[in-house]
């Protein structure tokens, strides 16, 4: 009920909250709008009327003290919104020194410094710096994200440096930056996506905008490149190439987007795209409230809930059993990259599923019913 209270109270100011796009219409075309969203209004609230005038008087007069009292909840609720941004703000300023810090550990700017847990001799004379794979393990074991990342993207998020958000300054919504190292896909050291929202609270979406990857020529990971053999006896040998998109987690950088003139699409099309971007801000929402904030939980496994690693051996189980009968279907195949570059990507998949394993040890011991020594917590979950 408070919501039509405040359509009708709005309903004479209609005009000066008319967005600016209106104001290319003529004098006569902007005073037809405002006064159709008037009438609008009006209807809406010669509703609202009635249903209160079929009221008994005794009971009219009750919801009349409740509309009073949802009032000055409705005033403490924006109090409460407004001191909340204010409280978020001065909060993300202190979170960055402990990003920065992170940050430097992580790509081996400087050596973390825990004399109860570092043995220095081995740290002396082990060569690597920093964590290898740290936002690609963390990232791969969040259920919903890992998902969206395939095999070919592992050797790309291998490069992902660090991860920040931060709120727009002009607008409502937030925007998430991927710094990457120089690699050999694309030539971008920064990816962002933008989240524009209606509203924050509500967590209603106007649209996302993500950066142009350049990638580098045959590089790209939304797409393969398939090649088709020759029929027999065909006079032309030279195999038929053809490029189709494919999953990546790179699309994320290229959102789905609301067509111009939305009252053409049909209602299937609607559903579907309205599917897609509640995905892709559902992505992008696991990435500010979790990955974030709690990365090194993520990337031991510490963060991932109990129930997922069951799921997992289930799907496992299930691949296995999967038929690879293509009868039916024309010969193409994926292009394959050089034997040198096939065997790098081999040995980086082997160090990934190496240090995987490990976190699944840990994530193990992490969830036994007893304390473990060195202050060590039972596995929560931040999902």
């Amino acid at each position: 009920m408070s919501d039509q209270k405040d359509q009708v109270n709005t309903a004479y100011n209609v005009e000066s909250d008319l967005p600016a796009a209106t104001a290319v219409l003529s004098a006569e075309d902007r005073a037809d709008l405002v006064n159709a969203i008037k009438t609008k209004l009006h209807d809406l609230a010669k509703d609202h009327s009635g249903f209160l005038e079929k009221l008994p008087p005794n009971i009219r007069k009750r919801v009349d003290v409740l509309r009073e009292i949802q009032g000055q909840y409705d005033e403490l609720e924006g109090q409460f919104l407004e001191e909340r941004a204010a409280l978020e703000a001065k909060f993300q300023k202190l979170y960055e020194p402990i990003y920065s810090k992170r940050y430097e550990i992580v790509n081996g700017v400087v050596e973390a410094e825990n004399e109860g847990t570092v043995d220095k001799e081995t740290n002396e004379s082990a060569g690597d710096k920093g964590i290898p794979h740290f936002w690609l393990l963390a990232m791969k074991n969040n259920e919903a994200i890992s998902k969206e990342i395939t095999e070919r993207d592992e050797g790309a998020l291998q490069y992902l440096k660090d991860v920040k958000w931060s709120r727009l300054e002009d607008a409502k919504g937030f925007k998430l930056e991927f710094f990457f190292d120089t690699n050999p896909y694309f030539s971008n050291i920064v990816l962002t996506k933008t989240y524009h929202m209606i509203s924050e609270d509500e967590h209603i979406l106007e649209n996302a905008i993500g950066t142009k990857i350049e990638w580098f020529p045959g590089k790209s990971l939304t797409q393969k490149i398939l090649k088709k053999k020759p029929k027999k006896g065909s006079n032309d040998t030279k195999p038929i190439i053809k490029t189709e998109e494919c999953e990546s987690f790179f699309h994320f950088f290229d959102p789905p987007q609301l067509p111009e003139d939305a009252e053409e699409i049909d209602e299937e099309t609607a559903e579907l795209l309205q599917s897609q971007m509640e995905q892709d801000y559902e992505i992008g929402s696991t990435i500010r409230e979790k990955i974030i904030p709690h990365a090194v939980s993520w990337f031991t496994g510490e963060a991932v809930p109990i129930d997922n690693e069951e799921e997992e051996e289930e799907e496992e189980e299930e691949v296995e059993e999967d038929d690879d009968d293509d009868d039916g279907e024309e010969e193409y195949y994926v292009e394959e990259n050089d034997e040198e570059e096939d065997d790098e990507n081999e040995k980086e998949k082997e160090n990934v599923r190496n240090v995987n394993n490990t976190n699944k040890v840990n994530y193990f011991f992490s969830h036994l019913p007893f304390s473990l020594p060195h202050g060590r917590e039972k596995g929560r979950s931040l999902s």
